[in-house]
């Protein structure tokens, strides 16, 4: 099966714009295909505002994002694959999703492994202590 993640982005965004909110992506910054400010990166990640009234041309695709916004009054094109979004939520409130690792399937025919990918609890099954992502509101 393809992965939920694109999915799952496309109606939380969808779901937080509806409600008035402000839709926020918190991006992994040092995977390969990322193209976004280097300044604004802090411990390899990136927070990115993609409400329809700060971003133009906003493609939610199944492989990609882009978009283009304005950091320091400057026009920047913003590119990144899918994979790479750790997080979306609504700024005012925090409500929204963090995804966990992407499974990929295996080849060799053998059953996919318990646990992982993207569920809402973002974490493996199991008796295995994982600590869970945190989010930070930065302003």
């Amino acid at each position: 099966m393809t992965s939920s993640r694109p999915y799952l982005i496309r109606a939380l965004h969808e779901w937080v714009v509806d409600n008035g909110m402000t839709p926020h992506i918190l991006v992994n910054a040092e995977m390969e295909g990322v193209s976004v400010p280097h300044q604004f990166i802090e411990n390899g990640k990136i927070v990115l505002n993609i409400s329809p009234s700060s971003v133009m041309g906003l493609e939610l695709g199944n492989e990609y994002i882009s978009f283009n916004a304005r950091f320091s009054g400057s026009p920047t094109d913003i590119f990144l694959p899918v994979s790479a979004v750790i997080a979306l939520y609504a700024r005012e409130n925090g409500q929204g999703m963090v995804f966990g690792e992407e499974d990929t399937p295996p080849t060799d025919g053998s059953p996919p492994p318990e646990g992982g990918g993207d569920t809402p609890t973002g974490g493996p099954k199991g008796d295995a202590k994982v600590e869970r992502p945190k989010l930070r509101v930065v302003k």
